[in-house]
């Protein structure tokens, strides 16, 4: 096992490690985001993610117990990631740690993960998918619900269409629990999206309120596409245009929408219930 032991904030190696918790453009430059915690780290690389260093801290997390399953495949292969370069484990004093740690309740452990692009061409959908898409929703804690949403509604991918955020903001991460790597995600423009639904007879469900039918009056159990926009100005006319139907949830109160994470799990389940 390759390991070092730093005690200064001033390491470049832990400088890095802000510098790629902070700025997209260092992320997307290095080909490198960051992963806190060992269930979303275990949940990478299920995935297949390549991992090229791992800090941890033994006060909070024994060295015994460091990402066990982890550790074990990475053993079977020689220890390295899947690009072929060993994994590095850096050990950090708990002081340190804690000003590194982008959580606040935190499990002593935070990795550096090698990116890894899912085009649509890479996709293996099942006779009748059941696909979430997301056109320009640009804050991180709402996509991050969303595919956890997605995760327990068993949803077969998730499509961010025109996306305002990277999908390895460490926001996003955390807000999914590690579902940006459990369920199949693809960053494509809003045509290219289309365009493969269209050529797979995949209905387009767009969630809006004008000219729209109650979501459980409309039949999910088909291949369907459930299409979401931002709570400020909803879908683009793009959209719109594309749908097969257009569905609402009813509003009973005074305000008119609900937060887009609560509206896929309100209509993903829906299509699970029509399903079962």
């Amino acid at each position: 096992m390759k390991k070092e032991i730093i005690t200064s904030a001033q390491n470049p190696k832990i400088k890095n490690l802000l510098l790629l918790q902070e700025k997209s453009k260092a992320r997307r430059e290095q080909g490198l985001f960051v992963v806190e915690g060992r269930r979303e780290l275990e949940h990478c690389l299920e995935a297949g993610f390549g991992i090229k260093t791992i800090f941890f801290c033994k006060e909070i997390l024994p060295e015994g117990l460091l990402f066990p399953e982890a550790k074990k495949k990475a053993d079977a292969s020689g220890n390295n990631s899947p690009s072929g370069q060993e994994i590095l484990y850096i050990e950090i004093p708990e002081q340190l740690y804690r000003k590194v740690a982008y959580r606040d309740s935190t499990e002593g452990i935070i990795a550096e993960v090698e990116y890894k692009s899912l085009s649509l061409e890479d996709l293996q959908l099942p006779e009748n998918p059941l696909i979430v898409v997301l056109e320009a929703v640009e804050k991180p804690g709402n996509l991050g619900a969303v595919l956890r949403s997605a995760d327990a509604a068993g949803a077969d991918a998730v499509f961010i269409c025109d996306p305002l955020t990277d999908l390895y903001n460490p926001n996003l991460i955390r807000a999914s629990i590690g579902a940006v790597f459990t369920v199949p995600t693809v960053a494509v423009s809003s045509e290219e999206a289309i365009g493969f639904l269209k050529g797979r007879g995949i209905q387009i469900l767009t969630a809006q309120l004008q000219d729209s039918s109650l979501y459980y009056d409309v039949d999910m159990r088909r291949g369907t596409a459930i299409v979401m926009g931002t709570e400020s100005t909803g879908l683009t006319p793009l959209w719109r245009q594309a749908a097969d139907a257009h569905i609402r949830i009813p509003m009973l109160g005074r305000l008119d929408s609900l937060n887009v994470s609560v509206s896929a799990s309100i209509l993903l389940f829906e299509a699970v219930r029509q399903r079962q």
